[in-house]
């Protein structure tokens, strides 16, 4: 079995399903030791099981990524636990579809808090770290909204230019340190994100959109350059896409 991230250490928060599950799985497969963090214990624990079971090693972190306190807890228990912290995935995140006339002030903080709040949180902590060892990798989970603006989802889109924004400072930033950063911009995926907003689980099931194991790929992708390279950003769109 190749292990191209044998003794290496991932934090991943938004952990306990769809693309956070699926990219700590795929981590796990080649070795990597995880830190994951969600608000989900149940969920956190049966993947804990699962890593192990398959002969990984993961601990988790139960908390808010909202909230300073959890970004602290999960970048110590990855020195406390393993060492060090070599990988962190930004992956936590929520979407609220309305036209700007029907978004409310709790809305836009929602939002803002979830997607760019957690980021920022989360990398301003693992970064000294990774600054001491003079290495590391940072990947920020955007979205193709980050790349387009789409009608009825201006503030969601705006957190997501936020997060590509951010990474692409940060590369200019964190270099000089040896330290990579990059962000992954899916289409719509096949998760509990994509539900709640006018879709039901069938209807997500049967379209064509990512499956989180497909984003996974691109995380791992990312995760696994030579010390030489870097990707600095990926977008993704279903094969499935209208050509018109």
């Amino acid at each position: 079995m190749s292990q191209k991230l044998a003794g290496v250490v991932a934090l991943i928060t938004g952990a306990s399903a769809g693309i956070g599950k699926a990219s700590a799985l795929a981590l796990a497969s080649e070795g990597a030791r995880l830190v994951l963090t969600a608000r989900r214990q149940g969920r956190l624990e049966e993947l804990v099981e699962q890593v192990r079971a398959a002969g990984g090693d993961a601990v988790f972190v139960i908390g808010d990524a909202r909230e300073e306190e959890t970004a602290k807890q999960a970048v110590q228990a990855a020195v406390k636990h393993f060492g060090t912290l070599n990988i962190l995935i930004n992956n936590t995140g929520v979407g609220n579809y309305k036209n700007l006339v029907d978004t409310s002030a709790e809305d836009y903080d929602e939002m803002m808090d979830t997607n760019v709040r957690s980021t920022f949180l989360f990398t301003r902590h693992a970064v000294p770290v990774m600054q001491a060892q003079k290495s590391g990798t940072i990947l920020m989970i955007s979205s193709m909204a980050g790349i387009y603006g789409f009608a009825g989802e201006a503030v969601y889109c705006a957190t997501k230019f936020a997060q590509v924004g951010f990474a692409q400072a940060l590369d200019k930033e964190l270099r000089p340190h040896g330290i990579k950063v990059g962000v992954i911009c899916p289409g719509g995926v096949k998760t509990e994100f994509a539900l709640g907003k006018g879709r039901t689980e069938e209807s997500v099931a049967q379209s064509g959109m990512l499956d989180p194991e497909d984003v996974a790929s691109a995380v791992l992708l990312a995760c696994t350059q030579s010390p030489r390279s870097r990707i600095i950003e990926v977008q993704m769109r279903t094969m499935d896409e209208s050509l018109t």
